[in-house]
């Protein structure tokens, strides 16, 4: 993953509302949930639950697949996972480092 995409994702998850819309995503699993029901499990109004859904797509973490009338939204977990992948790759590279250095 590049910085540019990695900084993105993170960005996309950096307010309060995105992150809440996210764990609705992520509880409600790969079935994915509506607008709709988004909305009544976070009480978001429906005109700023669709700019955060715009942010969360456009960072890949949220994607939407529209079914008859309804727009069906599912956390990509793929991408969520490359994120958190990211971050954690140099977990503690500084203590083994010093370890080595210490004997």
């Amino acid at each position: 993953m590049l910085w540019e995409e990695a900084a993105q994702g993170f960005a996309a998850m950096g307010s309060e509302a995105r992150l809440q819309v996210l764990r609705c995503l992520i509880r409600a699993g790969h079935q994915g949930v509506t607008v709709s029901e988004i909305q009544d499990r976070t009480g978001i109004a429906p005109s700023t639950l669709a700019h955060h859904l715009k942010f969360l797509t456009g960072a890949d973490v949220v994607q939407q697949e529209r079914v008859g009338r309804s727009i069906l939204n599912r956390a990509n977990f793929d991408q969520l996972q490359r994120l958190a992948d990211f971050i954690l790759s140099e977990c503690c590279a500084d203590q083994t480092q010093e370890a080595a250095n210490d004997g």
